[in-house]
């Protein structure tokens, strides 16, 4: 007995001292396995396979990390849908020489399926992060009989294929994980699709479910046709193999960087994500891509074109006319476009192609391909064929090369504003430019330049008095402009109250509009960062060209909020017009706007609950001196979290008001027919009917207030099963008694009187948001809600209670057709 207990301790350290260092290996063999407790090591360190669970899940899966990085980032999952419920998981190589992963009770939860066997099976994990089973007795170390890296989850890593090898009929594809805790595949996929037998053009494609939810396009051998801006960089190059036994996207990393490609499962977007060591955080590198309005498939329907810089955002490619007018009319515009002449496809009268210039192509599934063809032969090819509607080249670089043809209906093209593709159109002779007779001509362009003679005298005769103004405008234009910016200028607008601007000293400050310089975009522009001569800094919002804010809107805005004083709103230094240029220079707001913190994982940490109160009471406040206190009620109509900024000491300031409106004396209400904001913050006696008031700011405020204290924005849906949203989300927690569970995880560390004001806020959210306006509190009360000086009472239940309940209660032909939603947000001022 003596001997048996001097002898356990050194048999406890002999195997304490074998698992720490079967834990430093790489690789596993036959004789050997990988237990729960153990893991494998990439050679240089660089990555780990081994054993964890997500999130907050007690659920066990087998995946690969990186090593060396402090925040644990899985790259891929072995048993992503069949989590081992307890510590017992094993992996090892089976007789057949294939990897198993076993559970409880050595139940087989995942394994391998190579074909051929290996004399001597080993598994090896690579210091690119691939897992691979190899026969140790091959001389050729990269032939794999099995790679982790050809069955990806929702990671691209740098060397890996992402797409099919058509030899054995394998294909990489990426999903997302269902949630945080849980890696199962989720609800959106990403793949390279494409039919061989039938030569068709393979493009990228973002499915949610079955359907097709975003189309990056085709390979055109530049860049794939929906993202044009892939261009070449510092960080990664890349190229797409296109031919008889592959198609497949890969990059490589120039730089000893850190960097994936990753699906996420909440924002349905690729983010290519970039290590920062001295921040110790991943961040987005500028090729991430992100589905806005019209990257959504068929947004606008066949046969049309969507431009975010237009507006409407959607209009009938040329020769072509909606399918339904008045649904046109009203911005509903899905059932797309159909010709308004009927192709000839005959001899006598032949059709003809129009060049479009600068798009995504259409969707290729229905199309041919041939890669030795030049575009003459592209465009014969297809005028041959009664049903052929478009053809483009294969390869845009260079001179170009390749023919792509299409099918029936063009379905989801796309302009840019720079890059994209040219796409030939076929059009009946009907809707070519008649081609005059030779008599005709000549009398034609006889007659035209006799008129551009008598144009151009009296052009030269006026030349020298239009120089001489413009010399004068000019001059003391920049006078003005260059002078103290709170000098006035007497402009024939005298009732704007505000100093004019020079475009030449606002191109200064901002160096040129310069991309370094640029804050953030909105939907009616971009903003940048400047600073006036004598060190003023300032915001300029850029008014886009395109942008859905006009000349009225423009000047509404430097009327409305001249006229405005309050701490809690932004303050205005001036405005430019220059042509078509229109400008609006703003204090700068150094902590940009609220999404900025409380939607972002990390920065949402930074705002403490006494800060998101204080930012709750500000708008609050700038909301009452909107409705009650200023010379003009105002009603701003487009009050969400980008649109307040926050200043050096985190105080909000609501800003944007381009789409407010104004009531005089005892007006309490308005009414529109053309109904612009945000989905998720608009009332739903204005979305649907155009009636706005105080109520509907109101009602705004309350969405807002909601999102602060959950850290969720309000269209995500939260509850699968039952389809709620935020609002709804609420409504059921308080109800069940657990309001506390809305409450952002961050805060939950805070003291008991925090969570207090917390469930205070919630509950006056949810009064904000009752259906009807005439039960929202006015902004006085809720100022005294805040504060605790007067009782809450009961909240009716909130509209938009789920998805389907935003039709509830409504004639189906009172659709929110006419809003124009807002697609992008300012990040800061």
């Amino acid at each position: 007995m003596g001997f048996f207990s001097f002898l356990v301790p050194f048999v406890v350290l002999r195997l304490v001292l074998s698992r720490t260092t079967f834990a430093v290996v790489d690789s596993i063999r036959p004789s050997e396995s990988m237990r729960d407790n153990t893991s494998l090591v990439s050679i240089e360190g660089s990555f780990e396979l081994g054993f964890f669970s997500p999130g907050t899940s007690k659920n066990r899966y087998l995946g690969i990390w990186y090593k060396k990085i402090p925040v644990q980032t899985v790259i891929w999952v072995a048993n992503r849908c069949e989590p081992i419920n307890v510590s017992s998981g094993s992996l090892t190589i089976n007789s057949t020489g294939n990897l198993v992963l076993s559970g409880q009770n050595k139940k087989v939860v995942w394994s391998t399926s190579s074909l051929k066997q290996a004399r001597q099976p080993l598994v090896q994990l690579l210091d690119n992060g691939n897992l691979v089973l190899r026969d140790e007795k091959d001389e050729n170390t990269e032939n794999y009989l099995w790679e982790s890296f050809n069955d990806p989850t929702d990671t691209i890593m740098p060397g890996m294929k992402f797409g099919w090898d058509l030899r054995s009929g394998l294909t990489r594809r990426l999903s997302t994980w269902k949630s945080f805790n849980d890696p199962c595949n989720g609800n959106f996929s990403f793949r390279i699709e494409f039919d061989e037998r039938h030569h068709t053009y393979p493009e990228l494609i973002i499915r949610k479910g079955s359907a097709k939810f975003h189309r990056l396009g085709p390979w055109n051998g530049i860049s794939f046709s929906g993202i044009p801006y892939l261009m070449p960089n510092p960080v990664f190059d890349y190229r797409f193999v296109y031919n008889d036994d592959e198609v497949y996207y890969i990059y490589n990393l120039k730089n000893p960087v850190i960097s994936r490609v990753v699906m996420h499962q909440t924002t349905t977007v690729l983010d290519r994500m970039v290590w920062m060591e001295t921040k110790k955080i991943w961040e987005p590198f500028h090729t991430s891509i992100a589905v806005a309005v019209c990257d959504e498939y068929g947004y606008c329907g066949a046969n049309s074109k969507c431009d975010i810089r237009t507006n409407p955002i959607c209009h009938c490619l040329l020769g072509f006319e909606p399918k339904i007018k008045q649904n046109w009319n009203e911005m509903y515009w899905s059932e797309g476009c159909v010709r308004k002449s009927p192709l000839s496809c005959s001899d006598k009268e032949k059709d003809e192609f129009t060049r479009f210039s600068g798009l995504k192509v259409p969707d290729t599934q229905y199309t041919w391909v041939n890669k030795s063809m030049n575009l003459e032969e592209c465009r014969a090819k297809c005028l041959s064929n009664c049903s052929c509607m478009a053809y483009t080249n294969l390869d845009i670089s260079e001179k170009g090369s390749g023919c792509v043809v299409w099918f029936g209906d063009l379905f989801d093209i796309q302009g840019f504003q720079s890059g994209g593709q040219d796409l030939y159109i076929r059009m009946p002779a009907s809707e070519i430019a008649p081609k005059l007779n030779y008599e005709k001509a000549r009398t034609y362009l006889k007659v035209k330049v006799e008129r551009a003679v008598m144009i151009i005298a009296i052009l030269v005769g006026l030349a020298g008095g239009i120089i001489l103004v413009s010399f004068y405008i000019l001059t003391r234009r920049y006078f003005y402009g260059t002078s103290n910016f709170s000098k006035r200028y007497k402009s024939q607008d005298e009732e704007l109250e505000l100093p004019l601007f020079n475009l030449h000293t606002i191109s200064t400050a901002t160096n040129n509009f310069s991309e370094n310089n640029k804050l953030g975009e909105g939907g009616f522009g971009p903003v940048y960062k400047g600073m006036l001569e004598g060190g003023q800094e300032i915001a300029v919002k850029r008014l886009s060209m395109c942008s859905v804010q006009g000349a009225n809107e423009f000047k509404n805005e430097i009327k409305l909020i001249a006229k405005l004083q309050h701490r809690n709103l932004v303050k205005i230094f001036g405005y430019c017009i220059h042509r078509e240029e229109k400008l609006l220079i703003y204090e700068y707001m150094s902590n940009k706007s609220l999404d900025y913190f409380i939607f972002d994982e990390r920065q949402d940490k930074l705002l403490e609950w006494s800060t998101r109160f204080r930012i709750v009471c500000g708008i609050a406040k700038g909301l009452l001196y909107l409705h009650h206190d200023s010379r003009l009620r105002i009603v701003h109509r487009d009050l969400k979290a980008s649109n307040v900024l926050l200043d050096e000491h985190m105080n909000p300031k609501i800003s944007d008001f381009g789409l407010a409106r104004t009531f005089g004396g005892d007006q309490i209400e308005g009414n529109t027919n053309k109904v612009v904001g945000t989905y998720g913050y608009m009332a739903p006696e204005y979305a649907f009917n155009g009636l706005f008031s105080i109520k509907s700011d109101v009602f705004s405020f309350g969405i807002l207030m909601l999102e602060i204290v959950s850290g969720k924005k309000s269209r995500h849906i939260y509850d699968e099963n039952n389809g709620l949203n935020l609002t709804g989300l609420a409504w059921t927690l308080m109800k069940e008694g657990k309001a506390f569970e809305l409450i952002d995880d961050c805060l939950l560390r805070d003291p008991h009187e925090s969570m207090e004001e917390a469930l205070r806020c919630i509950h006056i959210g949810l009064l904000c948001v009752q259906r009807k306006p005439i039960d929202r509190p006015n902004m006085s009360s809720v100022i005294l809600m805040l504060s605790g000086e007067k009782v809450l009472p009961r909240p009716k239940p909130p509209a938009y209670f789920t998805n389907t309940d935003l039709w509830e209660d409504h004639s189906p032909y009172a659709t929110p057709l006419s809003c124009n939603t807002s697609i992008t947000t300012v990040e800061a001022r």
